[in-house]
């Protein structure tokens, strides 16, 4: 189905929104939605369609590009379960951007397939940033005609995009670069708390860091955040630990240890308990932080 060539866009959160921008920017006839409807006025004055409900998102557009935070939310935009689902995904391409179990993702593609649909895995690897940027990274997956049909819809917000195989493939690949991300992010934290608890000047510390080998694009986004101890949102520590266990379900289903990711998981787990899942993720410094206090008895 191609209705004048719209794509749907729902879900507009923390990456969904400047991903929708991009496009809407780039002149693609976008029709969007968001259960909290404030969020989808930027993307009206931007010159997209503000639909009313999921339903008219798919009356309106052949493809539909669904960047959600779960299992729970796709299922609820698709209709899924209920008489209405085959109405809303039959003879469109549902695009499934977000990140879920890979066991959800291969169940869905074959309930989207029954009912008529096509589907494709398009996760992406990146933060606010570079969504705002248009340098995501894009894992696709899926039939050949479906990947086929949503690559060059990505251009506008990947750097890049590669074809992964076959569903879940995508989303496989997707947890193998949150695994580096989350050891990674985990590590430099330490480093600085390490460094800063020691006397070392913060800004020393990053300085050096950053010119030796161990700098990387991540590094130079988030060393400014913990210099300035700025916990803005880029990547959430809420959505942090979701991905961790999600990574963590899938190694073990498939019999794999994952040491680093499991102490990365306790600490994202207490910085959410200590009140800051919407930060961002460099908040894992507040559970360091924490438990060098218990140590030290202040």
């Amino acid at each position: 189905m191609d209705v004048d060539g719209r794509i749907g866009f729902i879900g507009l959160g923390v990456m969904g929104l400047p991903m929708a921008l991009r496009l809407a920017r780039e002149g693609r006839p976008l029709v969007v939605w968001n259960r909290t409807a404030a969020r989808a006025e930027p993307l009206r004055e931007a010159g997209a369609e503000v639909a009313a409900d999921p339903a008219e998102v798919f009356e309106r557009a052949g493809t539909v590009l669904l960047m959600l935070a779960d299992d729970v939310a796709v299922d609820a935009v698709l209709a899924r379960g209920t008489s209405e689902f085959t109405r809303r995904v039959a003879g469109h391409v549902v695009v499934h951007m977000g990140t879920t179990s890979p066991g959800y993702s291969a169940a869905l593609e074959s309930d989207v397939r029954a009912a008529g649909g096509s589907y494709a895995e398009a996760p992406v690897s990146g933060s606010r940033v570079p969504a705002e940027q248009g340098r995501l990274v894009a894992m696709l997956a899926g039939g050949d005609e479906a990947v086929a049909a949503v690559r060059p819809l990505l251009a506008p917000l990947c750097r890049e995009t590669f074809v992964c195989g076959a569903a879940p493939n995508a989303l496989l690949m997707k947890l193998s670069v949150n695994l580096f991300l989350i050891t990674q992010v985990t590590g430099f934290t330490e480093a600085f708390h390490f460094a800063e608890r020691q006397g070392l000047p913060a800004r020393l510390f990053l300085d050096v860091l950053d010119a030796g080998p161990m700098a990387s694009g991540v590094s130079r986004m988030k060393a400014p955040k913990l210099h300035a101890r700025d916990f803005a949102v880029q990547a959430a520590a809420l959505d942090v630990l979701k991905n961790n266990r999600l990574i963590a379900e899938a190694a073990r289903t498939a019999g794999l240890a994952s040491p680093l990711l499991d102490v990365c998981h306790t600490l994202f787990a207490e910085t959410v308990a200590l009140g800051h899942g919407g930060e961002d993720m460099v908040a894992v410094l507040k559970a360091l932080e924490n438990r060098s206090a218990r140590r030290d008895g202040t």
